[in-house]
């Protein structure tokens, strides 16, 4: 299944997406079929600045835990308390109720360094 193409995926995973001055920030249904059922979902960083690369929580499923990334610079605005409540939320719709985080991006130009769909599929499916 194709990523959509709306959005912008780093390579470990997380897909970002402009909404107004925030980048919504998921997890790609690649990473959710890796995982399979997803049991706990835990972010760290609720609030205030996060760096591209930085983790901003954990993810758990009855297979592995994984750690969260941001893809750019910016500060945490909010977290979606539904998936923290229903980890379930981001295996039934990765790409819309069962988004993480919004960040207020430093730069919004940082966004264009992240993968395009494409080239996120591409990679996906070497790993």
């Amino acid at each position: 299944m194709a990523s959509p193409n709306d959005r912008r995926y780093a390579s470990t995973h997380e897909w970002h997406k402009l909404e107004g001055q925030l980048i919504v920030v998921g997890l790609s249904q690649f990473a959710v079929d890796e995982l399979t059922d997803i049991t706990f979902v835990d972010v760290t960083r609720a609030s205030g600045p996060i760096k591209a690369g930085q983790a901003f929580g954990e993810i758990e499923s009855v297979k592995t835990t994984s750690e969260l990334y941001c893809g750019l610079d910016g500060t945490v605005a909010e977290v979606n308390t539904q998936v923290v409540q229903n980890p379930a939320l981001v295996n039934q719709d990765p790409y819309g109720q069962g988004w993480l985080i919004k960040v207020k991006p430093a730069d919004p130009a940082q966004l264009e360094k992240l993968l395009s769909a494409a080239a996120y599929d591409q990679s996906a499916a070497h790993h």
